[in-house]
């Protein structure tokens, strides 16, 4: 809006449209649907009614509906909540001392506010950042130590490289390396267990052994489609060629009710029912103290430890 680039303002999409656009994703197996407009915030008015109308319509596509509208206040995200919506997305983009140097349309607490508006409702929230814009390491934790230290983090994050536009001040910017997106989301993983970690815009410049090394880091999620808001993306047959690849598989969705987490065990619920699997296959290890014994196979890479020329000795 501000600078002479190559991306021309659109019209809000006809209803049928967005819903014939849910259908191919859903048949190419995409199990959430993302809609979004480039407003500063939602407004009461036809647009937003148009917007309800295809949440609704998506929702009964049997899909996790989302949209990224902007700021909202509780109200609406009331009324999105009643047509169905699963998750919203309001990206925070980077720590609060840098956000001035990108953003001048609205405050860093304007971000957090509508956070919490959408909290006041079942939706979930889809949040995460930019990394590429300039920023320091420092930038990058305290954007997730902002996110992770929410009254609730977010239950999905997305991870986005700046894909840099000619025509704007980051339009030169270096695009960020394979190993600086592995960092941030092996952190986001740590700090946040239980959440989608979404690999986001940048995957159309990434080769398949960056993008695997970014789901062997902590990555269980992408943005699927020819375009993500104004940028290129990989398209389905290649997204689907990288799955056969990699030996990945598409999640399911939950059409019925935006409680995604409730339908996730927690990760000690989880690591307590692997442990108690080990045991009952005879796998669980502990370590003897020194003066018994010395325990030369703990790791057990190899399977060795049901061996019983090998476990049974001394």
């Amino acid at each position: 809006m501000h600078y002479e680039t190559a991306v021309e303002k659109q019209d809000l999409l006809a209803v049928d449209e967005v819903v014939n656009s849910a259908r191919l994703a859903k048949r190419n197996g995409s199990t959430r649907f993302c809609m979004g407009a480039a407003w500063r915030q939602v407004r009461d008015n036809a647009d937003f009614e148009r917007v309800l109308e295809m949440v609704r319509a998506v929702h009964n596509e049997g899909l996790e509906v989302c949209t990224t509208l902007g700021m909202l206040t509780e109200a609406q995200a009331k009324r999105l909540e009643q047509a169905g919506l699963h998750a919203y997305n309001h990206n925070i983009d980077t720590s609060a001392e840098y956000y001035p140097n990108i953003i001048t349309t609205r405050t860093y607490e304007d971000r957090l506010r509508t956070l919490e508006a959408i909290r006041k409702t079942k939706i979930t929230v889809c949040c995460g950042g930019i990394i590429g814009l300039g920023e320091t390491d420092k930038d990058r934790i305290d954007m997730i130590h902002t996110l992770a230290n929410l009254p609730k983090y977010p239950e999905s994050v997305p991870i986005n490289a700046l894909i840099p536009i000619e025509g704007t001040p980051l339009g030169r910017q270096k695009r960020v390396s394979v190993w600086e997106m592995v960092r941030v989301i092996a952190t986001v993983r740590i700090t946040m267990p239980t959440a989608r970690v979404r690999l986001a815009s940048g995957r159309k410049g990434m080769p398949l052994a960056e993008q695997t090394l970014c789901f062997l880091t902590g990555a269980n999620s992408i943005f699927a489609g020819e375009k993500l808001l104004t940028a290129p993306n990989p398209d389905y047959e290649a997204d689907r060629e990288m799955f056969e690849i990699l030996g990945l598989r598409a999640s399911t969705p939950y059409p019925n009710g935006p409680h995604i987490m409730a339908q996730t065990a927690s990760l000690e619920t989880t690591l307590q029912h692997r442990l108690k699997k080990r045991r009952e296959q005879g796998l669980f290890r502990a370590l003897a103290p020194a003066s018994q014994r010395v325990d030369f196979s703990s790791n057990d890479y190899l399977g060795s430890c049901s061996l019983a020329r090998v476990g049974q000795s001394h």
